[in-house]
C-alpha cells in the first residue's frame, strides 16, 4: 500500500476495535464505512474543514452551493405540497445540514420558525412539521455483496498489517436481498438509510417530507450496476478505491428509492413520489419559476445561472431526484 493510502493511526485503532468484535474475518462494510465517516475520532464527517462548495480544498459540491437560490427553491415546493394548508403553522426542519450552513439562511418564508438538526444532534419531531434534507441518505453507511453462483457472499475489509483489504465474509440469507445475480455482480445495499428514514417516521409528527438525493430503483441496482454504486470524492475527484485516505474522503452510495418508499408508506404517509429534480421544481416551484424569469428578463443573472445548475437535465436536474410524501 503506497503512503498516499494507508490508514492514519487513529483509524487504524477505531478498525482494530471493529475487528476485536467480528466472528468473521473481517467487519461488514457498514461498520468499516460508519468508521470512516462517522467515528468521534478519525471521522470523514467529524472534521472541522470546509468539505462542501467549488473552492480549493473542497471534495464535492451540492445543490445547496447554489445558495439561497436553491432555497427559495425548496421553501416555494413545500408550500405546494402543502395542498393549501396555511404554512404559518409548520415547523420547517433540515436535517444534516454542513457546519454553518442551512437551506434557508436568507431565505425569505412563510413557515412558523425553522430549526436544523446537525449530524449527531437529537431529533425530536412532533406536530406539524416540514422534513427537508439534502443529500442526507446517500451518506449512510452501506452494505456490500457479491453474487456467487446462484446467491450473495457478504464482503467486508480486514487489516493486513497495516493495510486494508476487501474480503469475503460468508454466504448471506437476509430477507431483503433479491435473486442473485450473475456471478461476480455486486450489490451496494443502503441499508441504514432505511433505519435513518424509519428513525424519522416513527416520530409523532404530521406534514411534509422532502428529500433531495441521488438513487436507483431496486431492479436497477441488481440489473444495472455491476460494479456497485459505491464512490469516493475527494477533492472533486471520483474514485472507485473505497479504502484510501480514509478520514479525508467522502464515502457514498446510491439510495434504493423503493426501499425508502416502502419505509414511509409503513408509517403512513400517503402515495410517496420519486422524480428527478429537474421535474419536482418545475411542478411544485412553478409560480417562482415564473417570477423570478420574468423579474431577472433576459439578463443573465447569478439566479439566473444557479436555476440553470440546479434544474438543466445537463447539470444536476436529472442526476439528483426527490422523494416526496405527506402525512396528516
Amino acid at each position: 500500500m503506497s503512503l498516499a493510502s494507508a490508514p492514519s493511526l487513529p483509524f487504524l485503532r477505531a478498525l482494530r476495535r471493529r475487528l476485536s468484535e467480528a466472528v468473521v474475518p473481517g467487519v461488514r462494510y457498514d461498520h468499516f464505512v460508519e468508521t470512516a465517516l462517522y467515528d468521534p475520532e478519525c471521522g470523514y464527517y467529524r472534521s472541522g474543514r470546509r468539505r462542501v462548495g467549488r473552492s480549493p480544498g473542497t471534495d464535492f459540491f451540492t445543490a445547496s452551493t447554489s445558495g439561497r437560490w436553491f432555497g427559495e427553491l425548496v421553501a416555494a415546493a413545500m408550500v405546494s405540497l402543502l395542498d393549501g394548508r396555511d404554512p404559518g403553522t409548520f415547523t420547517f426542519v433540515e436535517v444534516g445540514a454542513e457546519p454553518g450552513q442551512a437551506v434557508l439562511d436568507h431565505v425569505a418564508h412563510p413557515f412558523a420558525r425553522t430549526e436544523v438538526r446537525r449530524l449527531g444532534e437529537p431529533l425530536a419531531l412532533r406536530g406539524p412539521t416540514l422534513l427537508f434534507s439534502n443529500e442526507l441518505f446517500d451518506a449512510q453507511p452501506f452494505r456490500r455483496f457479491i453474487a456467487r453462483t446462484g446467491h450473495w457472499v457478504e464482503l467486508g475489509v480486514t487489516l493486513r498489517g497495516d493495510s486494508l483489504e476487501e474480503v469475503e465474509l460468508g454466504p448471506s440469507q437476509e430477507p431483503w436481498l433479491p435473486e442473485a445475480a450473475m456471478d461476480g455482480y455486486r450489490l451496494d445495499a443502503p441499508r441504514a438509510s432505511i433505519e435513518l428514514l424509519e428513525t424519522q417516521a416513527a416520530q409523532p409528527w404530521t406534514g411534509v417530507f422532502m428529500a433531495c438525493d441521488y438513487g436507483k430503483s431496486l431492479r436497477e441496482l441488481v440489473e444495472a450496476t455491476p460494479h456497485g454504486t459505491a464512490r469516493a470524492y475527494w477533492n472533486h475527484q471520483q474514485s472507485n478505491d473505497l479504502l484510501v485516505r480514509l478520514g479525508e474522503q467522502d464515502l457514498t452510495v446510491h439510495v434504493c428509492w423503493d426501499w425508502l418508499e416502502e419505509a414511509l408508506k409503513r408509517h403512513g404517509f400517503a402515495t410517496p413520489t420519486v422524480v428527478s429534480q429537474e421535474s419536482f421544481f418545475i411542478r411544485h416551484a412553478a409560480r417562482y419559476l415564473e417570477a423570478s424569469l420574468a423579474a431577472d428578463g433576459g439578463e443573465r443573472s447569478e439566479r439566473k445561472r444557479a436555476l440553470l445548475q440546479l434544474l438543466h437535465p445537463g447539470h444536476l436536474g436529472q442526476k439528483f431526484q426527490v422523494l416526496s410524501a405527506q402525512r396528516w
